[in-house]
């Protein structure tokens, strides 16, 4: 039961939290979500017990989901440990957890001269990105080849043909996948851009 109170007092917490993140008043969310103000008040200080047909309106007027506006609190660890995975020339830590709602992983990456390239550059849905943190990247995109140095990012169609690699040394870069593009990813963790 207490469990239940505190996720309750959870709920009411984000409902006000992202009300006034949007700088809305009771009486501007009440209008987008059909509820009268003194109804969202007593919602958001405990004064009325949360109704799912209620839920379902507020999560929608607040552009959120009722998932994500119920989610519980969790206790788990909210430090990442990554892991290093080892492939010839490259060796990625994700820094991420698997998230279902984004689709997104975060992945640190280092790729060494020795990494083999593919013969063929990739081609698949979606849009890379990385910024690189140290050495040179060398990005090929279809004919053109591009050097991308520490401190710059390259975003780009990943339905153009494409390699990252290293220009004259290792390079480091963080890079975003989505869990949807299967070229990015090989059993648990991503493979290449």
């Amino acid at each position: 039961m207490e469990q239940e109170e505190d996720l309750d007092a959870v709920v009411r917490q984000r409902i006000r939290a992202l009300r006034l993140a949007r700088g809305w008043s009771l009486d501007a969310l009440a209008a987008r979500c059909f509820l009268s103000p003194s109804n969202l008040s007593r919602i958001e200080t405990g004064g009325r017990r949360i109704a799912l047909d209620q839920l379902v309106p507020i999560a929608k007027a607040l552009g959120t989901t009722l998932d994500q506006l119920v989610e519980p609190v969790g206790d788990a660890d909210v430090v990442i440990r990554p892991e290093p995975e080892h492939r010839p020339g490259v060796t990625t830590w994700l820094l991420s957890r698997d998230h279902p709602q984004t689709g997104v992983r975060v992945a640190k990456m280092r790729i060494t001269p020795e990494r083999v390239e593919r013969e063929k550059p990739g081609v698949h849905p979606g849009h890379g990105w990385f910024w690189v943190l140290s050495g040179t990247v060398r990005l090929r995109l279809g004919e053109r080849e591009l050097l991308v140095g520490p401190g710059q990012a390259a975003e780009f169609s990943t339905m153009e043909p494409h390699v990252v690699s290293a220009h004259e040394g290792p390079v480091e870069i963080l890079t975003i996948f989505d869990e949807d593009e299967p070229g990015h990813l090989h059993g648990t963790g991503p493979t290449t851009l």
